[in-house]
């Protein structure tokens, strides 16, 4: 028995010998709560899912679905009994239905979930107003894909379970689509787990998420701490957002502790991880904690910049040969160019000082 929405406890998850996932705890408090498990193709996320649907049996452990047992060594409650719904990534939609038929199945499988939806607004929000009639052969991925989210919403489940539901969704329309069914996930108060392997559609999507890494659950936690805050070299290396620099602790007794780095002198901030005084250790550096600042006299050169929209992404190197990544607004006035020197603001101070 568990109080919680969903509980996985120990459960080894296994497709293949590659292809599995071992010894994961996981728990989602509260009905309506979004999870994204995050982590790179073929890790075994996918099956994770398939295990929850009941569409493939537990190896081993237990899973509780609101406070019953729905799975374990003994105990395997067929798909049809759990009322839980999957979007896969191929989107499985029946050939021989037209789109709004498919969609229409989903409402003849409902089970009765308590939230009210309405097949017009789930048309309109998922925009296949204009291929309703047509069917999937005749469709794009993106539009199936969407038609399969269409029909699992439409089901009620207690459990939404979406496989890379935003893949093949142009990026014009995707951000759009993903507020959307954020939103409405939200007002019907529907719990859903979100497989992807990209890291702005985990954070922005969910409430928690868990990173699978060598057949593992490597962190389960809110996306800022995730990001800001990852719990080993090996999640920060997956998410990819910074570098690792060597640093001496100077000081980790005060309320504000103090690292030392050859080049870039002292960075101030708060420890994550306990370190004594004099320790030699890699702090992780992320775009964002470097600020740019022309009349400073810690010049480093330019050795790269990349635009992105909103901002620039110059690449600094240190004399040692460390690559420093350094996020700057697009709208500063003052752009730089290979080889030139670039000024980063002094004392640096790092909110979170992440180190291993």
């Amino acid at each position: 028995m568990s109080k919680h929405f969903l509980e996985i406890k120990k459960g080894n998850f296994v497709a293949s010998e590659k292809n599995k996932v071992n010894d994961v705890n996981l728990i989602i408090e509260k009905q309506g709560q979004i999870i994204s498990l995050l982590g790179p193709s073929g890790i075994g996320k996918t099956t994770i899912l398939r295990t929850l649907a009941g569409l493939q049996k537990l190896n081993s452990g237990k899973i509780f679905l609101k406070g019953k047992l729905i799975a374990s060594n003994e105990i395997h409650i067929e798909p049809e009994k759990r009322n839980i719904a999957l979007s896969f990534q191929d989107n499985a939609l029946f050939p021989n239905y037209k789109v709004i038929d498919n969609i229409n199945f989903g409402k003849k499988r409902s089970n009765g979930n308590g939230f009210s939806l309405d097949t017009k607004e789930i048309i309109q929000l998922l925009h296949i107003d204009p291929i309703l009639n047509k069917f999937p052969h005749q469709i794009s991925a993106g539009e199936a894909q969407r038609v399969s989210i269409a029909r699992s919403l439409m089901s009620k489940p207690d459990l939404l379970l979406l496989d890379e539901p935003f893949s093949n969704i142009d990026q014009s329309l995707k951000e759009e689509i993903q507020v959307s069914v954020k939103k409405l996930l939200k007002r019907i108060n529907l719990t859903t787990i979100i497989v992807t392997h990209d890291s702005y559609e985990a954070f922005s999507m969910a409430d928690k998420c868990g990173i699978i890494l060598n057949q593992e659950l490597k962190q389960y936690d809110l996306p800022y701490n995730v990001h800001h805050e990852p719990n080993s070299v090996e999640v920060a290396n997956f998410l990819n957002k910074g570098i690792f620099i060597d640093v001496k602790v100077v000081d980790s007794e005060c309320a504000v502790h103090r690292l030392k780095h050859e080049e870039l002198g002292e960075i101030r901030g708060k420890l994550s991880n306990n370190f004594p005084s004099g320790s030699k250790v890699k702090l992780l550096l992320q775009p964002e904690d470097l600020i740019h600042d022309d009349q400073s006299k810690l010049k480093l050169e330019v050795v790269d910049r990349k635009f992105r929209g909103t901002n620039f992404v110059y690449t600094l190197k240190t004399n040692k040969g460390e690559h420093l990544p350094v996020f700057v607004h697009s709208h500063h006035i003052h752009q730089h160019e290979k080889s030139e020197k670039f000024g980063i603001k002094t004392p640096i101070y790092i909110d979170h000082l992440v180190c291993f």
